[in-house]
Protein backbone atom coordinates (compact mmCIF):
# COMPACT_ATOMS: atom_id res chain seq x y z
CA UNK A 1 0.00 0.00 0.00
CA UNK A 2 2.68 2.33 0.98
CA UNK A 3 4.52 1.74 -2.17
CA UNK A 4 1.63 2.97 -4.41
CA UNK A 5 1.38 5.79 -2.53
CA UNK A 6 4.69 6.51 -3.26
CA UNK A 7 3.54 5.89 -6.90
CA UNK A 8 0.74 8.34 -6.31
CA UNK A 9 2.68 11.16 -5.03
CA UNK A 10 5.41 11.41 -7.95
CA UNK A 11 1.86 12.64 -9.76
CA UNK A 12 -0.10 15.97 -9.77
CA UNK A 13 -3.62 14.29 -9.76
CA UNK A 14 -5.13 17.21 -7.92
CA UNK A 15 -3.70 19.60 -10.19
CA UNK A 16 -4.99 17.61 -13.33
CA UNK A 17 -8.66 16.83 -11.57
CA UNK A 18 -8.79 20.87 -10.93
CA UNK A 19 -7.99 21.05 -14.84
CA UNK A 20 -10.61 18.87 -15.56
CA UNK A 21 -12.93 20.91 -12.73
CA UNK A 22 -12.04 24.37 -14.45
CA UNK A 23 -12.92 23.18 -18.16
CA UNK A 24 -16.66 21.58 -16.61
CA UNK A 25 -17.31 24.98 -14.97
CA UNK A 26 -16.45 26.83 -18.16
CA UNK A 27 -17.96 24.88 -20.80
CA UNK A 28 -21.11 24.39 -18.51
CA UNK A 29 -22.10 28.28 -18.05
CA UNK A 30 -21.14 28.99 -22.30
CA UNK A 31 -23.08 25.42 -23.07
CA UNK A 32 -26.19 26.43 -20.87
CA UNK A 33 -26.29 30.36 -22.23
CA UNK A 34 -25.66 28.74 -25.84
CA UNK A 35 -28.33 26.23 -25.18
CA UNK A 36 -30.66 29.08 -23.91
CA UNK A 37 -30.20 30.97 -27.03
CA UNK A 38 -30.54 28.02 -29.33
CA UNK A 39 -33.80 26.68 -27.14
CA UNK A 40 -35.41 30.35 -28.36
CA UNK A 41 -34.67 29.47 -31.70
CA UNK A 42 -35.93 26.75 -31.74
CA UNK A 43 -39.30 27.87 -30.42
CA UNK A 44 -39.39 30.77 -32.16
CA UNK A 45 -42.38 31.97 -34.69
CA UNK A 46 -39.37 32.70 -37.19
CA UNK A 47 -38.94 29.87 -39.51
CA UNK A 48 -35.28 30.70 -40.39
CA UNK A 49 -34.12 30.94 -36.69
CA UNK A 50 -35.99 27.55 -36.38
CA UNK A 51 -34.13 25.68 -38.85
CA UNK A 52 -30.76 27.98 -37.67
CA UNK A 53 -30.95 26.18 -34.34
CA UNK A 54 -32.39 22.84 -35.57
CA UNK A 55 -29.19 22.30 -37.84
CA UNK A 56 -27.08 23.33 -35.40
CA UNK A 57 -28.66 20.43 -33.07
CA UNK A 58 -28.80 17.83 -35.36
CA UNK A 59 -25.05 18.81 -37.05
CA UNK A 60 -23.26 18.72 -33.40
CA UNK A 61 -24.98 16.49 -31.44
CA UNK A 62 -24.09 13.30 -33.75
CA UNK A 63 -20.81 14.44 -34.31
CA UNK A 64 -18.13 12.98 -32.06
CA UNK A 65 -16.45 14.93 -29.23
CA UNK A 66 -13.64 13.98 -30.30
CA UNK A 67 -13.89 15.30 -33.94
CA UNK A 68 -14.90 19.13 -32.35
CA UNK A 69 -12.05 19.02 -30.04
CA UNK A 70 -9.65 18.16 -33.06
CA UNK A 71 -10.54 20.13 -35.33
CA UNK A 72 -10.37 23.34 -32.53
CA UNK A 73 -7.22 22.73 -32.26
CA UNK A 74 -5.69 21.38 -35.89
CA UNK A 75 -8.44 24.01 -37.56
CA UNK A 76 -9.47 26.82 -35.90
CA UNK A 77 -5.77 27.57 -34.24
CA UNK A 78 -3.18 27.12 -36.90
CA UNK A 79 -5.59 27.40 -40.35
CA UNK A 80 -8.25 30.06 -39.35
CA UNK A 81 -5.96 31.66 -36.34
CA UNK A 82 -8.06 31.65 -33.28
CA UNK A 83 -6.27 31.83 -30.69
CA UNK A 84 -6.61 33.21 -26.81
CA UNK A 85 -2.96 32.66 -25.59
CA UNK A 86 1.08 32.51 -26.54
CA UNK A 87 1.10 30.29 -24.45
CA UNK A 88 0.70 26.64 -25.75
CA UNK A 89 -1.02 24.55 -22.77
CA UNK A 90 -3.05 27.98 -21.79
CA UNK A 91 -4.58 27.87 -25.61
CA UNK A 92 -4.96 23.86 -25.41
CA UNK A 93 -7.19 24.78 -22.55
CA UNK A 94 -8.94 27.14 -24.17
CA UNK A 95 -9.62 25.34 -27.42
CA UNK A 96 -10.78 22.37 -25.70
CA UNK A 97 -12.81 24.29 -23.51
CA UNK A 98 -14.50 26.07 -26.77
CA UNK A 99 -15.11 22.32 -28.25
CA UNK A 100 -16.77 21.30 -24.99
CA UNK A 101 -19.08 24.10 -25.06
CA UNK A 102 -20.31 24.05 -28.48
CA UNK A 103 -20.61 19.81 -27.91
CA UNK A 104 -22.66 20.05 -24.99
CA UNK A 105 -24.72 22.94 -25.69
CA UNK A 106 -26.51 21.55 -28.47
CA UNK A 107 -27.66 19.02 -25.43
CA UNK A 108 -28.31 21.90 -23.11
CA UNK A 109 -30.82 23.10 -25.76
CA UNK A 110 -32.51 19.78 -26.08
CA UNK A 111 -32.84 20.14 -22.16
CA UNK A 112 -34.30 23.29 -22.25
CA UNK A 113 -36.86 22.90 -24.89
CA UNK A 114 -38.03 19.36 -23.13
CA UNK A 115 -38.74 22.32 -20.24
CA UNK A 116 -40.77 24.21 -22.45
CA UNK A 117 -43.18 21.24 -23.31
CA UNK A 118 -43.89 21.01 -19.17
CA UNK A 119 -45.44 24.55 -19.95
CA UNK A 120 -48.93 23.66 -20.95
CA UNK A 121 -50.06 26.04 -23.91
CA UNK A 122 -52.25 28.00 -22.05
CA UNK A 123 -49.64 29.84 -20.39
CA UNK A 124 -48.77 30.81 -23.86
CA UNK A 125 -51.92 31.62 -25.15
CA UNK A 126 -52.67 33.52 -22.08
CA UNK A 127 -49.59 35.71 -22.61
CA UNK A 128 -50.55 36.64 -25.88
CA UNK A 129 -54.06 37.43 -24.83
CA UNK A 130 -52.65 40.47 -22.90
CA UNK A 131 -50.48 41.42 -25.53
CA UNK A 132 -47.73 40.09 -24.93
CA UNK A 133 -44.73 39.59 -28.34
CA UNK A 134 -42.96 36.48 -28.10
CA UNK A 135 -39.50 37.30 -26.31
CA UNK A 136 -41.47 39.01 -23.17
CA UNK A 137 -43.65 35.78 -23.23
CA UNK A 138 -40.84 33.91 -23.20
CA UNK A 139 -39.03 35.79 -20.97
CA UNK A 140 -41.61 36.14 -18.27
CA UNK A 141 -43.43 33.08 -18.60
CA UNK A 142 -42.64 30.34 -20.33
CA UNK A 143 -38.71 29.81 -20.10
CA UNK A 144 -38.87 30.93 -16.02
CA UNK A 145 -41.12 27.32 -15.96
CA UNK A 146 -39.17 25.58 -18.50
CA UNK A 147 -36.02 26.00 -16.47
CA UNK A 148 -37.90 24.80 -13.45
CA UNK A 149 -39.06 21.65 -15.30
CA UNK A 150 -35.74 21.04 -17.11
CA UNK A 151 -33.20 20.69 -13.80
CA UNK A 152 -33.16 17.03 -14.20
CA UNK A 153 -32.16 16.53 -17.52
CA UNK A 154 -29.63 19.80 -17.16
CA UNK A 155 -27.82 17.79 -14.62
CA UNK A 156 -27.55 14.72 -16.51
CA UNK A 157 -26.07 17.14 -19.15
CA UNK A 158 -23.64 18.44 -16.36
CA UNK A 159 -22.88 15.47 -15.36
CA UNK A 160 -21.73 14.00 -18.55
CA UNK A 161 -19.67 17.25 -19.27
CA UNK A 162 -18.18 16.54 -16.54
CA UNK A 163 -16.85 13.11 -17.58
CA UNK A 164 -16.09 14.64 -21.30
CA UNK A 165 -13.25 16.53 -19.80
CA UNK A 166 -10.91 13.83 -20.62
CA UNK A 167 -11.73 14.29 -24.10
CA UNK A 168 -9.34 17.37 -23.90
CA UNK A 169 -6.26 14.80 -23.69
CA UNK A 170 -6.86 15.24 -27.76
CA UNK A 171 -6.09 18.67 -27.50
CA UNK A 172 -2.86 17.53 -25.38
CA UNK A 173 -4.06 18.95 -21.97
CA UNK A 174 -2.68 17.93 -19.11
CA UNK A 175 -5.79 16.45 -17.47
CA UNK A 176 -6.31 13.33 -15.71
CA UNK A 177 -6.97 10.86 -18.43
CA UNK A 178 -3.31 11.95 -19.29
CA UNK A 179 -1.72 11.31 -16.30
CA UNK A 180 -3.19 8.19 -15.86
CA UNK A 181 -2.06 7.36 -18.85
CA UNK A 182 1.35 8.47 -17.70
CA UNK A 183 1.09 6.52 -14.49
CA UNK A 184 0.19 3.13 -16.28
CA UNK A 185 2.80 3.59 -18.70
CA UNK A 186 5.76 4.04 -16.03
CA UNK A 187 3.80 1.49 -13.57
CA UNK A 188 2.67 -1.07 -15.12
CA UNK A 189 1.71 -3.48 -12.30
CA UNK A 190 -0.56 -0.80 -10.60
CA UNK A 191 -2.87 -0.99 -13.35
CA UNK A 192 -6.13 -1.94 -11.84
CA UNK A 193 -5.09 0.48 -8.72
CA UNK A 194 -4.39 3.19 -10.84
CA UNK A 195 -7.99 2.77 -12.76
CA UNK A 196 -9.53 2.23 -9.59
CA UNK A 197 -8.12 5.71 -7.90
CA UNK A 198 -8.61 7.51 -10.85
CA UNK A 199 -12.39 6.53 -11.28
CA UNK A 200 -13.15 7.15 -7.72
CA UNK A 201 -11.96 10.77 -8.17
CA UNK A 202 -14.72 11.16 -10.72
CA UNK A 203 -17.20 9.15 -8.43
CA UNK A 204 -16.27 11.71 -5.55
CA UNK A 205 -16.93 14.67 -7.89
CA UNK A 206 -19.54 13.85 -10.01
CA UNK A 207 -21.93 12.45 -6.94
CA UNK A 208 -22.72 15.80 -5.49
CA UNK A 209 -23.85 17.29 -8.64
CA UNK A 210 -26.18 14.26 -9.11
CA UNK A 211 -27.51 15.10 -5.66
CA UNK A 212 -27.41 18.72 -5.62
CA UNK A 213 -29.72 18.52 -9.02
CA UNK A 214 -31.85 16.08 -7.80
CA UNK A 215 -32.70 18.35 -4.67
CA UNK A 216 -33.12 21.21 -7.04
CA UNK A 217 -35.33 19.77 -8.97
CA UNK A 218 -37.80 18.41 -6.64
CA UNK A 219 -37.16 22.09 -4.83
CA UNK A 220 -38.31 23.67 -7.90
CA UNK A 221 -40.53 21.44 -9.56
CA UNK A 222 -43.63 23.44 -10.52
CA UNK A 223 -46.90 22.05 -9.00
CA UNK A 224 -49.69 21.81 -11.20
Amino acid sequence: MSEFLDVLSEYDILGAYWLNIQMAIYAGIGSIVIGAVLALMRISPIRSLQWAGSTYVTLVRNTPLTIIVVFAVLVLWPQLGVEFSKDFPTNFFWLATLALTVYHAAFMCESFRSGVNTVPVGQAEAARAIGLGFLPAARLVILPQAFRGSIAPVGNTVIALIKNTTVASAASVEEISIIMGDMIRDHGNYVMPIFLTIAAGFVVIVIPVGLLMTYLSQRLAVTR
